[in-house]
């Protein structure tokens, strides 16, 4: 079987792999055992030398791997260098923490020594998807490879330049061979290494449907794994909030990368005193951005990752204008080569409209009015995701009691929703299950054990 990497700008091909057959995979999980075997018994402070060099190896190639990503899912040329840019300063911030979040947690329990102690799981496999191509694969292999695990990648067929070029990575850091390895392989060998006893643990992120597939088959083989399935974020404007000031971060909180991300927002929840002047102030700042050449340092959108999401996000925002929404700007395709759809504004918006009950990957930002706070809040948590959500308000007692109110992982008050490696990223209900990045996310591919000596 071939995988074959496509330009979504040019609708070009980059390149053809072919898929590993099932003898290179089991290879690999056997060379993988071995690897962790050693990896597991170093020092940490060793380990995090370790990551430390990964920084330095992310920084030394950013411009290629930057290239990479753009070519292969069109991330606008300078997003993609901030991202090998958040890799490198992950990898930082596990290697500066990693002796302190790994430190023995010592329990008086009347013995003589009592104490709790994470210890990795083995051979993690790590499921990702195309959207952030190196951020997603290593928001999850730093710390799994931080707390002693090695790790599996297996990345979307989308991107399969992106995911050799990570496992070079790791080897131009000096990482030990077979600490971090990447495979390229169809669905179905997936399922079957989740179930086999090489694999010790699984990390999908994906949409939900994935998710429930993965965690059917890890569940039923007793494997521990952690979901990570997307969101609605809602982007709650208040009456009493600086509706200029919002209406600026939220282009930038729709629009990042191309507006194909879990935690973009994606529903805009607004007071009605101020939707009018907000609903005018986010079409202005939409019809600002330059849409094109995903590779020019001036571009704001580029296209979507391929046709399938391109008529995707087209079909919910034509079933949703026949419900009643009226777009203020855009709402087409752009014509010509590339998937590339035209920044839009939906007014008029519902809660039953597709735009608004289902996560919408591309650079549509639909506005739906609240007739109060409390009414504010029931439509943000009226969905079936709560990954994130933001609030913005000049209270900022309001916008705290707010925060703790939204049925989300994670809620920011006057600031739009990012991942930062110091902070627990993932939600609730089916935004997934389990929580990636911090200390938290490290441990959640550990044993957590208990000693006690008597």
């Amino acid at each position: 079987m071939k995988v074959i990497s496509k330009n979504p700008a040019t609708e070009e091909v980059n390149s053809e792999f072919d898929t590993f057959d099932r003898a290179k995979i089991e290879g690999v999980c056997r060379e993988s055992r071995a690897a962790f075997k050693e990896w597991r018994e170093l020092d940490i402070n060793d380990r995090a030398e370790y990551i430390m060099k990964l920084a330095l190896a992310l920084r030394a190639k950013k411009d290629e791997y930057a290239r990479y990503m753009t070519i292969e899912m069109g991330k606008p040329i300078r997003q993609s260098l901030a991202e090998v840019e958040k890799c490198a300063w992950t990898a930082e911030v596990y290697a500066n923490n990693a002796e302190k979040w790994l430190a023995d947690e010592i329990v008086d329990a009347g013995a003589k020594e009592s104490f709790i102690t994470p210890e990795p799981l083995g051979v993690i496999l790590s499921i990702m998807p195309w959207n952030f191509p190196f951020w997603q694969a290593l928001r999850f292999g730093i710390p799994a490879l931080t707390a002693g695990n090695v790790s599996i990648l297996r990345h979307s067929n989308s991107v399969p330049i992106c995911a050799m070029a990570i496992e070079s990575a790791f080897a131009s850091a000096g990482f030990p061979a077979n600490v971090f390895r990447t495979i390229i392989t169809d669905h179905g060998e997936v399922k079957r290494l989740i179930r086999s006893r090489s694999i010790n643990g699984v990390s999908l992120t994906g949409s939900l449907e994935a998710g429930r597939s993965v965690g059917s088959v890890a569940g039923k083989s007793v494997k521990k794994f952690v979901l990570e399935l997307g969101g609605s974020d809602a982007f709650i404007v208040l009456d009493d909030a600086d509706v200029g000031a919002a209406a600026q971060v939220a282009v930038e909180a729709r629009i990042v990368n191309s507006g194909q991300s879990c935690i973009a927002a994606k529903r805009f929840i607004v007071m009605k005193g101020v939707a009018e002047a907000f609903t005018s102030g986010l079409v202005e700042a939409m019809r600002s951005k330059k849409v094109g050449d995903p590779m020019d340092m001036g571009t704001d959108i580029g296209p979507l990752a391929n046709k399938q999401q391109l008529d995707n996000l087209d079909a919910q925002v034509k079933s949703s204008v026949a419900l009643g929404a009226k777009a203020e700007c855009g709402g087409v395709k752009r014509e010509g080569k590339g998937y590339f759809y035209e920044p839009t504004v939906l007014a008029g918006v519902k809660p039953n409209m597709p735009v608004a009950k289902e996560e919408v990957f591309g650079p549509v930002a639909p506005v739906i009015i609240a007739k109060s706070e409390n009414d504010a809040l029931r439509i943000a948590n009226n969905s079936r995701f709560g990954l994130g959500a933001s609030v913005w308000t000049e209270d900022t007692e309001r916008g705290e009691r707010m925060a703790r109110a939204l049925d989300v992982g994670m809620a920011f008050v006057n600031g739009m929703v990012v991942s930062d490696p110091r902070f627990p990223f993932g939600g609730v209900k089916e935004s997934g299950i389990g929580r990636e990045l911090s200390r938290y996310g490290m441990l959640e591919f550990t044993n957590i054990k208990s000693v006690i000596i008597k």
